[in-house]
């Protein structure tokens, strides 16, 4: 039976699904020249959206709804409201993009993958959940590819496409043994249904490919330089953001409701791959020349610090992730819109073509600042009260070990964050003709911007309300 409560459990998906359609009638009535405005209308909708939410569709006691299949809860909530925004702030960036920003399509592929998202938060079944990935999914190896006369592009779209189509392939094996097991899909009824042994640990290996490849942690992460760098950045910033949280959505909830039986083996294999991944991905971001390259292999190094919360399996642990992602979200759209505005501009994404930065543009040579300071866990920016919370949280389950090895990694990250700072504001442009080449921004990415910025620095002073809220999705595990 449709009632109130069925219906507010997948609102913000009804009204996600309402902007598209607006989005498909108005568009085509639309000159070529106006239709850019199409992300005035998704980012505007958008922001709707996560008010009506908000006053309408807040959770009460956690709920199963449409037979079991979608969970509603303030964890689905939360994740919810920071995918709208994500995708509000990207339709805002989107626009700026000549070859991206007038098609209206791609704002509707980008509608469709954050209809799967938002259902990836709040799945509470298996079926749904896969259907929930490849909702995700399927968009963004379109709009990964979606220049189709570039060719990097086209290429980024195919490989994200074959690994993707691989992993998930993968993944969807361990669900199908994992119901074989069980007899039952539905994620809360899994629990004490498993034996251990060698099967059991293969099903859970199996998963985690599938969502390691979601959250690009080490092995799987060799996707992410190529298709970050070859796909419009906007697609970038968006991936490494939005769809990274999403994953990490399905994988405090998955494993700590249904799995929690066989957590010495699967934290220690989680606490082996964060590790692994942090060390990584520093230590590949160390040589890059190119700013996206450098972004990616950032984020999946930033994945490897957010995995340290999913390794205590506390409260404060979900908490800590969920507090991350959060940050993480602000202070990654933020740096990749800084790359999207200068780009734009300049058509340049190499470091040394950033030198002389703080005089062609202070505000935004600030702004860029700010968050590559936060990405590299300086206070008083959201990343470094995020690195303390999830730290903490290693630190009370005895994962000391673990936490110093994600000290040492943060020193690695702060040298090439403030290797690329050296070029903006110490290095000066060949011939030292800042003056004559500013870098005006557009009232899309002044907005944007700082909103992003704003945030990135209220998260990190003003962090009470944010945990507060990140702590009541987490109990919702317990």
């Amino acid at each position: 039976m449709f009632t109130p409560t069925v219906f507010a459990s997948i609102l913000p998906e009804i009204l996600i699904l309402v902007i598209a359609l607006l989005v498909l009638v108005v568009e085509p009535f639309w000159k070529e020249e106006k239709r850019r405005n199409v992300g005035w209308l998704v980012a505007g909708s958008l922001l709707l959206a996560m008010v009506i939410s908000f006053l309408f569709g807040q959770p009460g006691e956690p709920t199963a709804t449409l037979g079991g299949m979608v969970r509603f809860d303030w964890l689905g909530f939360f994740f919810k409201q920071l995918f709208m925004f994500a995708a509000a702030v990207t339709a805002l960036l989107l626009m700026e993009n000549e070859k991206v920003g007038r098609r209206g399509e791609a704002y509707l592929l980008m509608l469709a993958s954050l209809i799967g998202m938002n259902l990836m938060a709040s799945a509470g079944d298996l079926v749904m959940l896969y259907l929930a990935i490849e909702t995700t999914s399927i968009p963004l190896y379109v709009l990964a590819g979606f220049m189709l006369a570039d060719e990097k592009s086209t290429e980024a779209g195919f490989k994200y496409l074959l690994f993707g189509a691989m992993t998930s392939a993968v993944m969807l094996y361990g669900f199908s043994l994992l119901f074989g097991f069980t007899g039952t899909t539905d994620i809360y009824q899994l629990i004490g249904k498993l034996q251990p042994g060698i099967a059991t640990f293969g099903v859970l290996a199996l998963i985690l490919v599938g969502i390691g490849f979601k959250v690009s942690v080490v092995p799987f992460h060799f996707w992410a330089p190529d298709v970050y760098e070859g796909a419009p950045t906007p697609v970038a910033g968006f991936l490494s953001t939005a769809s990274k949280a999403a994953g990490f959505a399905v994988l405090i909830r998955l494993f700590f409701v249904a799995f929690p039986d066989f957590a010495p083996s699967w934290t220690l294999a989680l606490a082996i791959l964060s590790a692994v991944t942090m060390t990584v991905g520093n230590l590949l971001a160390l040589p890059q020349t190119n700013i996206k390259r450098l972004l990616a292999f950032s984020s999946i190094s930033h994945a490897g610090y957010a995995l340290i919360g999913a390794v205590a399996l506390s409260q404060l642990g979900a908490a800590s992730v969920v507090f991350y992602l959060a940050a993480y979200i602000l202070t990654n759209l933020l740096a990749f819109g800084i790359v999207m505005a200068f780009s734009r501009v300049t058509g340049l994404e190499d470091l040394k073509d950033y030198s002389g930065m703080s005089r062609r543009s202070p505000w935004l040579a600030l702004m860029m600042l700010a968050a590559f300071l936060s990405l590299a866990g300086m206070p008083p920016f959201g990343g470094f009260v995020a690195k303390v919370f999830v730290f903490a949280a290693g630190i009370q389950a005895g994962y000391v070990w673990l936490v110093v090895i994600g000290i040492l990694n943060s020193i690695v990250g702060v040298y090439y964050y403030l290797n690329a700072l050296k070029y903006v504001y110490l290095f000066r442009m060949p011939e030292q003709d800042e003056e004559n080449h500013p870098v005006p921004l557009t009232r899309p990415y002044v907005i944007a911007l700082a909103v992003l910025a704003i945030g990135v620095i209220l998260i990190g002073t003003v962090f009470a309300p944010w945990f507060s809220w990140s702590d009541a999705a987490a109990l919702n595990l317990f």
